[in-house]
C-alpha cells in the first residue's frame, strides 16, 4: 500500500483490502472514503467488506463511488462536506489514488 499524502488531513492510496485496514489505524487514520464503484474490478472487494472491517478497528468508513475520469461538482461537494465532519486524518482510495486526488482538489474549489 503506497500512501500519499495531499495535505495533513487527506491521504490517498489505491485499492486496499480488508485485512489492511488494522494498519491504517495504527498510521493513525480514522477514516476511510472508498470512491470506487463496487465491482470495478474484478478482486475488487465490495465496500461493505471493507465498512465491516473498519468498523472492527475503530474507524469510520465512507462509499462515495467516482466513476473514473468524471468527478462530478455533487460528488466534489458531498466530499468537501464528509472532510468537514471529520475529528481525524482521512485516507481516501480508489483504484490508483488519482481520482481521490482529483476529487479533492475539485472539492477545495466547490462553495
Amino acid at each position: 500500500m503506497s500512501i500519499r499524502s495531499i495535505d495533513p488531513s487527506f491521504h490517498v492510496t489505491g485499492q486496499i483490502k480488508p485485512q489492511q485496514l488494522q494498519a491504517i489505524a495504527e498510521l493513525g487514520f480514522k477514516t476511510v472514503i472508498c470512491m470506487r464503484p463496487d465491482r470495478e474490478g474484478f478482486f475488487q472487494p465490495a465496500f461493505d467488506e471493507i465498512e465491516s472491517a473498519a468498523h472492527q478497528v475503530g474507524l469510520e468508513a465512507h462509499y462515495l463511488p467516482v466513476v473514473p475520469g468524471s468527478v462530478s461538482f455533487d460528488q466534489a461537494r458531498q466530499l468537501k462536506a464528509l472532510i468537514s465532519q471529520q475529528s481525524g486524518p482521512i485516507l481516501a482510495y480508489c483504484a490508483s489514488g488519482q481520482r481521490c486526488a482529483a476529487a479533492y482538489d475539485l472539492a477545495k474549489r466547490v462553495p
